[in-house]
C-alpha cells in the first residue's frame, strides 16, 4: 500500500482528498502548510506529493522546489494540486520539481491515474 502526504491548508480539501485516496486503497499523510509538508517528506518519507500552491507562508511551488531540489527526498514523486489553472502555473509547478500538476477541484480518474502512473502500479 503506498503513502501519499497531502499537502493543503484546506481541512476540506484535505478531508475530500483523503476519502478518495483511501477509497483506492491509499495510506495518506497530511501537513497543514509547506513548511510542514517539507518536514514530513523526509520523516515519513512518502511514496508521493500532492500538492497545493496557494498557503500562507512558504507555498507549494517553494515546497515543491525545496523537496525536489533535497538529494534526501528528491526521489519522491510530487503532483500538484491547485486551483491556479494557468498554462504558466503549470510549467512554473513542473520547473520546480512537480512531475505533474492537476487542476482543482480534481476530476477522481485522472487524478488516481496519474498517481498509478507516478507510482508504476
Amino acid at each position: 500500500m503506498a503513502n501519499i502526504l497531502i499537502v493543503d491548508d484546506s481541512p476540506t480539501e484535505t478531508y475530500v482528498t483523503s476519502t478518495m485516496l483511501e477509497k483506492h486503497g491509499f495510506a495518506v499523510i497530511t501537513a497543514n502548510s509547506g513548511e510542514e509538508g517539507v518536514e514530513k517528506s523526509k520523516t515519513e518519507k512518502p511514496d508521493l506529493i500532492l500538492m497545493d500552491v496557494v498557503m500562507p507562508g512558504m507555498n507549494g511551488f517553494q515546497a515543491a522546489r525545496q523537496i525536489s531540489s533535497d538529494p534526501e527526498t528528491s526521489s519522491i514523486p510530487i503532483i500538484i494540486v491547485s486551483t491556479k489553472d494557468q498554462e504558466t502555473d503549470k510549467m512554473w509547478g513542473l520547473r520546480q520539481g512537480a512531475k505533474d500538476y492537476v487542476t482543482k477541484p480534481a476530476n477522481e480518474a485522472e487524478l488516481i491515474g496519474k498517481i498509478n502512473a507516478l507510482l508504476g502500479s
